[in-house]
């Protein structure tokens, strides 16, 4: 992973047309994110008002709803990261120099974002694709297939592996004096 450090270090003004490609991909996703809580919302409202209403359900729009939210939580992250609104634990983080924070993203993003990715998507993949070759369905009556949910997880993990690479990219190119970050960091309140 220093490799990683070392390339976005070295070459970070080269790479900044990859980094921007990288953060229009994450922010189009990232609406797309955005619209899946609206649907899951509609879905879930207009649900519970047939099953009130005439007592009829099916399971397959609350597995629908359960898909939503993975899409949201999933295609959402790399978006997340991009805009800095992700979780961190921020125990010295607020009191150190934008220098500092910008060096912690980068190795962070090497030692920790990175192989946590690459992990992940080892992992799911695989799984996605038993479950694509058996076609996978709910064991609940009326329930989905479940492929394209499976298949979120690869997909959400590579999205915020490539977005880790952009912020590294940016991270460096800052440190380095080529880029002007556009999300600072916000203490939280407490």
């Amino acid at each position: 992973m220093a490799a990683a450090v070392w390339l976005a270090w070295t070459f970070c003004r080269q790479l900044m047309p990859l980094a921007r490609a990288i953060d229009r991909l994450g922010g189009s996703l990232g609406v797309i994110a955005s619209w899946l809580v609206l649907l899951a919302c509609l879905i879930s409202a207009g649900n519970a008002t047939i099953r009130y209403l005439f007592s009829s359900s099916s399971n397959a729009w609350l597995e629908l709803q359960w898909y939503m939210f993975a899409g949201m939580v999933l295609l959402g992250s790399a978006y997340t990261l991009r805009v800095n609104e992700h979780v961190r634990v921020d125990l010295f983080y607020g009191i150190v120099s934008d220098r500092t924070r910008h060096w912690i993203d980068l190795v962070g993003g090497a030692v920790f974002l990175m192989p946590m990715c690459l992990v992940m998507i080892w992992f799911t993949w695989p799984w996605f694709v038993q479950s694509w070759t058996l076609n996978e369905a709910s064991n609940n009556a009326g329930g989905l297939i479940r492929w394209p949910v499976i298949l979120l997880l690869p997909v959400g993990f590579t999205l915020i592996l490539l977005q880790g690479i952009s912020e590294m990219i940016k991270r460096a190119a800052a440190l380095r004096g080529f880029h002007q970050h556009e999300y600072a960091y916000e203490k939280p309140l407490q």
